[in-house]
């Protein structure tokens, strides 16, 4: 009796609100997600959640605050050349559809493996575009708005949706201060 109640225990595993399941079995990637609430597997299986709510990275020069000790701020060259310091936050999930795909294409750290280098080469890109006094006031909108179209772009192709982009702070040079 103890043998059977504790295999039948074992088919069943409980995804939290907020999570969807991935089944692996031998190192083969369902292609179906487990949703929130109890779910009927095959006892051999290692479901691994992912995490399907808001998720927040933010690259910041001041020590702890972002997710990264110390100085994680973005250092970009504008158009005019000179190095201007940009604090950045992302707002993102994980589409629950797409989480099978990066299980197999990226695996769990997706934060450290596609969140982070997009987001920063995304904004050295679209940075050289613009004077560092102009990202700094007038351009400062037109500038979020345009690395969010191409951060967004890139994420969505690797099964993760770009919610916000909040450009915190913009340092300028002392020389242009």
């Amino acid at each position: 009796i103890m043998v059977v109640a504790g295999a039948a225990l074992s088919a069943v595993k409980q995804i939290e609100p907020g999570y969807v399941g991935v089944q692996k079995l031998f190192g083969k990637v369902s292609n179906n997600t487990l949703e929130s609430g109890l779910n009927i597997v095959n006892p051999l299986v290692e479901v691994v959640d992912f995490d399907i709510r808001t998720q927040n990275y933010t690259m910041s020069g001041v020590n702890d605050e972002g997710n990264k000790a110390g100085d994680d701020a973005i250092r970009v060259l504008s158009a005019d050349g000179l190095e201007v310091i940009i604090d950045l936050t992302v707002l993102y999930k994980v589409l629950p559809n797409e989480a099978p795909r990066i299980l197999k294409e990226i695996g769990t750290d997706y934060r450290n493996t596609i969140v982070r280098p997009i987001c920063r080469t995304k904004i050295r890109d679209n940075a050289m575009y613009y004077d560092a006094v102009a990202l700094y006031s007038s351009k400062r909108d037109e500038f979020q708005g345009r690395i969010f179209k191409t951060i967004e772009t890139d994420f969505r192709s690797r099964g993760l949706m770009l919610e916000q982009l909040l450009v915190r702070n913009i340092t300028l040079p002392a020389s242009v201060k």
